[in-house]
C-alpha cells in the first residue's frame, strides 16, 4: 500500500465519519462526569476499530464474489443516496 492509498483511505474515512453518530455518542458519554474522558476514548477507539476490522473482513470476503460488480461504483451511489435522503430529512423536518 502506497502513502498515496493510506492518505486516502485515512482522509475519506475521517470525512465520513466527522458528525457521526458515533461522535455524538462519544460527546455525549464524554459529557458524562462520572466517566474518565480517556476511558470514553479508549472504549469508542476499540468499538470503532473492532467494527472497522469486520468491514474489511466482509469486504475481503465479498471481493472474492463479487469481481464482476463494480463495488466501488455501488459504494459511490449508496453514498450518494444516503447524502440526499440526510438532506431531504433536513428540510422536512
Amino acid at each position: 500500500m502506497t502513502l498515496y492509498s493510506l492518505l486516502s483511505v485515512f482522509i475519506t474515512v475521517f470525512l465520513a465519519e466527522l458528525g457521526d453518530k458515533t461522535q455524538m455518542a462519544s460527546l455525549l458519554f464524554a459529557t458524562n462526569e462520572d466517566l474518565n474522558p480517556w476511558l470514553v476514548f479508549a472504549a469508542a477507539s476499540l468499538a470503532l476499530t473492532a467494527s472497522t476490522g469486520i468491514a474489511v473482513i466482509l469486504g475481503t470476503s465479498a471481493a472474492r464474489y463479487v469481481d464482476m460488480v463494480p463495488v466501488r461504483l455501488l459504494a459511490g451511489i449508496g453514498f450518494i443516496l444516503i447524502g440526499c435522503w440526510s438532506i431531504f430529512s433536513h428540510f422536512r423536518a
